[in-house]
């Protein structure tokens, strides 16, 4: 790889991260992350500020509250990702099984302490059996890589596993069908925060009716996790100006992981 092409690929990924409302990203994200030497994480700044660190979470919307309805509960015994895969099986329980490419069951890491969670496939991700791999999917791991992590440092999954067709919400009877095999991955792999990306995973998780714009922003005790609803990256696509909100979102669960 020649220096002029490195050099446009860095300028292109700093200048998506100052869309995003990020000042200052980790010169080494693995010295960022090196949990031995936790005070001596460095960071670059790049955008203009004469501030030295980082700015402090302020938003008022970051309260940890319970969820008022009662949610399915944990399970007692560790379980396994591929068990729960096995039992999956060439799902055939709802609608979607007639019209998908392939099942997209989730990917990375099986023990991570961040999970996202998202509303379902799309064209990409049906083609590929893998989540978030299109262009939303390319937004999704410059979010993660903006607050020190890896895209294979986090476990990404869906709430439906098969692809609506033309892209649509999930229906009521297709997130039934799918929900008790993200409830079992959540328990599987017991991460510290959970991210849900968008109004149908916001609310088929928190079993509410309530907007994303209002959900987003506060932590809620769940399943033994931390979860915070944030919009999703195909919306930030259409909608670059609400980037910023994400961002504020992401400094909350950076500050949520030690």
């Amino acid at each position: 790889m020649n220096r002029q092409f490195l050099g446009e690929q860095i300028h292109g990924h700093l200048q998506l991260y100052k869309e995003l409302g990020v000042r200052y990203v980790f010169s080494d994200v693995s010295f960022g992350r090196d949990k031995s030497r936790p005070n001596e994480t460095r960071f670059v700044e790049f955008a203009t500020s004469k501030s030295s660190s980082l700015p402090s979470i302020s938003n008022p919307q970051s309260t940890i509250h319970n969820p008022q309805s009662q949610l399915p509960p944990l399970t007692t015994t560790d379980e396994a990702l591929d068990a729960i895969l096995a039992d999956m099986g060439n799902c055939q329980r709802c609608k979607l099984a007639p019209t998908r490419t392939n099942l997209v069951f989730g990917s990375g890491n099986p023990h991570a302490e961040l999970m996202f969670v998202g509303e379902a496939p799309g064209e990409d991700e049906d083609a590929q059996g893998l989540p978030f791999v299109g262009r939303a999917g390319r937004l999704l791991t410059l979010i993660i890589e903006s607050i020190g992590f890896k895209r294979e440092d986090v476990y990404i999954c869906n709430t439906l596993k098969c692809r609506p067709p033309r892209n649509r919400n999930p229906e009521t009877d297709e997130i039934a069908a799918c929900e008790g095999f993200l409830f079992r991955q959540i328990d599987a792999v017991k991460p510290k925060v959970i991210v849900a990306l968008g109004a149908p995973a916001a609310q088929t998780l928190l079993r509410t009716t309530e907007a994303i714009g209002k959900l987003r922003g506060r932590l809620t005790n769940y399943r033994g996790a931390k979860l915070l609803a944030t919009y999703h990256p195909a919306y930030l696509l259409r909608s670059p100006l609400e980037k910023r909100k994400v961002w504020d979102d992401m400094r909350i669960v950076r500050d949520c992981i030690p």
